[in-house]
């Protein structure tokens, strides 16, 4: 996944006035924060596509999971333990990864 600038700007100074124009050329308006390095947009960038990796399990499952009305179908039907099973299946499927220890 490849990021805009400005995603990266949000992410590592959400509340920064400033401008990209043409998509790279950034003007910082901001009086009370200092304008990132190249470094910390690039380590934002970084961080912005390890957070999109480790999220890819969530995308996974929610395309895989029952439309809402069909789930509200199986719980009236089968009960509570029926639509564990069913969503259970998806998540056994696309498990969480576990977390990195630091």
């Amino acid at each position: 996944m490849e990021f805009k600038l400005e995603t990266i700007l949000h992410s590592i100074r959400p509340k920064a006035a400033w401008c990209v124009r043409n998509g790279k050329d950034l003007e910082w308006r901001d009086k009370e924060q200092i304008e990132p390095t190249e470094e910390e947009i690039e380590e934002g960038r970084k961080k912005l596509e390890a957070q999109w990796i480790a999220d890819e399990y969530k995308r996974l499952r929610r395309k895989k999971y029952p439309e809402i009305a069909d789930q509200l179908d199986l719980l009236y039907h089968e009960g509570i333990e029926g639509w564990k099973k069913v969503i259970k299946e998806t998540k056994d499927k696309y498990p969480k990864p576990e977390a990195p220890s630091e």
